[in-house]
């Protein structure tokens, strides 16, 4: 008898997992039904495995066909110019470069015009190509500021795809409501539930979204489940109250001031406050009216302050923090949210019928004037004050680069945001002519893009005194990156003087005329592609 070709026989038998398992532990360690252990062990567990393989891929019964997606909804944009595909493929397909020495050539930066682009096609109407969506989810996924444009641009197949792959599913995430078509206002039944059975991030949409057409439908929505809200949900819902503010909600936000959440009551707090005729306004105005005065008795007007000694239940309710951050005095923090929380307004009838720029003019007794001018730059920013702002921030020549209050770049930056396009451009136009560019980088992002002439060449000319005066080019990189983004592309002929290298002085870098001459031809290209990015996004 050969008992080899019996040794080698399959298993009779042995079922997927009895295989797997033998397969885990060896054949030495165990051997299937039917084996001796043994060389030939090994090659009859693969044998029965194969079998197995096929029985198993014979015997699978047909599954029953699942249904197919519906389709996505239609996007009734106009269609995207072919020109402007094609830029818009060559976008997403651009890649920032891996290397770290820093030095970025001539060559302009596609991906950081990507935003431009999207923002452009968007404010015209257009549709994006089918074809394009994912490469564009994918652009998404990996940079979110480019989010809520490229989301924008997609539209609804971008959510139709979105719940097919699960590595976009940030765009549910990121639509209101999460893809899902949101009731209208006056469908209450509708409104209703999903206000009652909807996920958080589509209640806080839904809230959103009846606010912006009916604040009081909104107010009335939430008032319904508000006592049996988390703390973290208030805290949302609440602050949706910041778009739309009126004097009607003040009601609901003087009760707010009660909740059990000390980041409730802070918010309710900070949006009473930016209602000049609320009734927590008029108690601020008075608590920082007893703490600061004129005194008139001397030849010289001049600012008197007492801080408060204490902060009592009331300043506590509404909004006023007692425990100071570490390093700052208890009584300097506390006149500074009661001075910040106060409606501007109060000061001229409390100081004499004085315009902001004559009471910030006032000396200030005591070393107060830096707290006192600090707290009235907050609040020119918390109620969006530009005659306050205008005043604080002084003239932008003056020796000091800044205003009697504006003690810092990222405070000035405030106080700008709350002018107008065209007075802000003006102000950081001044402050570059007379300070240049070493500190003006904060200020520029608070321009209007594109950049107004005025400012252009200020910009421009601030960087052609830079080069001359042999300063290190790299010192003005994020300058120019700025410009690259927000110079109007009609500046793009001015520059083509400065892009050949300049003659080299013994002040001068040793490769600095090289590396400025290749940062003005990558910003002469720039301006160029971003025109002609414009051009193609223009409707046939």
């Amino acid at each position: 008898m050969n008992t080899t070709s019996a040794a080698a026989g399959p298993p009779v038998g042995a079922s997927w997992e009895e295989l797997v398992t033998v397969a885990l532990l060896g054949t030495e360690r165990r051997t299937p039904p039917g084996l001796r252990p043994g060389q030939q062990a090994s090659v009859a567990l693969l044998d029965a495995a194969a079998v197995e393989t096929v029985r198993r891929r014979a015997g699978i019964r047909p599954a029953r066909a699942a249904a197919r997606p519906e389709p996505a909804a239609p996007d009734p944009r106009a269609a995207l110019p072919p020109a402007a595909a094609g830029r818009l493929a060559t976008l997403l397909a651009d890649r920032p470069g891996t290397g770290g020495s820093g030095r970025r050539g001539a060559a302009p930066d596609l991906m950081e015009l990507l935003p431009q682009w999207l923002a452009l096609a968007n404010a015209r109407g257009f549709a994006a190509p089918p074809q394009i969506l994912p490469a564009l989810l994918d652009a998404a996924r990996g940079r979110t500021d480019l989010r809520p444009a490229a989301l924008a641009f997609a539209g609804p197949r971008a959510l139709w795809l979105a719940r097919l792959n699960p590595e976009w599913r940030f765009a549910l995430r990121s639509a209101p409501g999460g893809g899902a078509e949101l009731p209208e206002p006056d469908e209450v039944a509708r409104v209703r539930q999903l206000w009652q059975e909807g996920l958080f991030a589509e209640r806080v949409a839904l809230l959103t979204s009846v606010r912006a057409k009916d604040a009081s439908a909104a107010r009335e929505l939430l008032v319904t489940t508000w006592a049996t809200e988390r703390a973290e949900d208030r805290l949302m819902f609440l602050d949706s109250f910041r778009s739309e503010l009126c004097a009607e909600d003040e009601p609901f936000l003087e009760l707010a001031l009660a909740d059990r959440s000390r980041n409730v009551r802070a918010t309710a707090a900070d949006l009473l406050s930016a209602l000049p005729g609320s009734a927590l306004a008029a108690r601020m105005a008075a608590r920082a009216g007893s703490c600061v005065a004129v005194d008139r008795t001397q030849g010289t007007p001049v600012i008197v302050v007492e801080a408060p000694h204490e902060c009592d239940a009331g300043m506590e309710r509404d909004g006023v923090v007692a425990k100071p951050p570490a390093g700052r005095g208890e009584r300097s923090w506390w006149l500074g949210q009661l001075v910040e929380a106060a409606p501007l307004g109060s000061w001229r009838e409390r100081f004499g019928g004085r315009s902001p720029e004559e009471t910030v003019a006032l000396p200030v007794a005591d070393g107060w004037q830096g707290e006192l001018h600090a707290a009235w730059c907050r609040a020119a920013v918390r109620q969006r004050d530009p005659g306050w702002s205008r005043a604080l921030l002084g003239a932008p020549g003056a020796p000091e680069a800044g205003g009697p209050g504006a003690v810092s770049l990222a405070e000035r930056s405030k106080l700008l945001a709350t002018l107008g396009a065209e007075e802000r451009a003006d102000w950081v136009a001044g402050f570059i002519g007379t300070h240049g560019l070493s500190e003006a980088f904060q200020l520029l992002g608070a321009c209007a893009v594109p950049w107004s002439g005025n400012l252009g060449r200020a910009v421009v000319d601030a960087l052609d005194i830079a080069r001359d005066a042999g300063s290190f080019p790299w010192s003005f990189s994020g300058v120019m990156g700025l410009a690259e983004r927000c110079l109007d592309p009609v500046e793009a002929g001015r520059l083509d003087a400065l892009t050949s290298v300049p003659d080299e002085s013994e002040h001068t870098v040793p490769g600095a005329g090289g590396y400025w001459a290749e940062a003005f031809q990558r910003l002469v290209t720039t301006l160029r592609l971003r025109a002609a990015m414009a051009a193609e996004l223009t409707a046939p």
